[in-house]
């Protein structure tokens, strides 16, 4: 599968493939760690994106972790260029810990000149 292919109806999944994301925040004052892991794409990105607006307004360090992140499409970029853009002025915002088929479509995209990346 390419980096934005979908699985075709009725094509068995392994046990690998997530069809999820889990959102793990720990806040430490007025830093936040966003863990990911799964998929990052139009089904889940709204929930990333309504809880970065919760905490967006108290945060001075938005801290994204994508160790267990596998898959990110159009939407989960659109998720973070928001949340980058409400960062602005209001601290910093760091994405940490991307394998290596998110750093890809980072590169592609040109969004891996937009972010800090750890």
């Amino acid at each position: 599968m390419g980096l934005f292919s979908k699985k075709s109806k009725g094509a068995s999944s392994s046990s690998s493939t997530k069809d999820y994301l889990k959102i793990n925040v720990k806040q430490n004052g007025t830093e936040y760690t966003f863990a990911l892991d799964g998929r990052l794409d139009t089904l889940t990105s709204p929930e990333l994106d309504g809880k970065i607006k919760e905490i967006v307004n108290d945060a001075s360090k938005l801290i994204l972790d994508f160790k267990d992140l596998e898959y990110i499409s159009s939407a989960g970029l659109r998720v973070l260029l928001g949340a980058l853009q409400a960062m602005e002025g209001r601290g910093e915002m760091v994405v940490q810990n991307v394998a290596p088929a998110v750093t890809e479509v980072f590169e592609l995209t040109g969004f891996s000149r937009l972010f800090t990346i750890k």
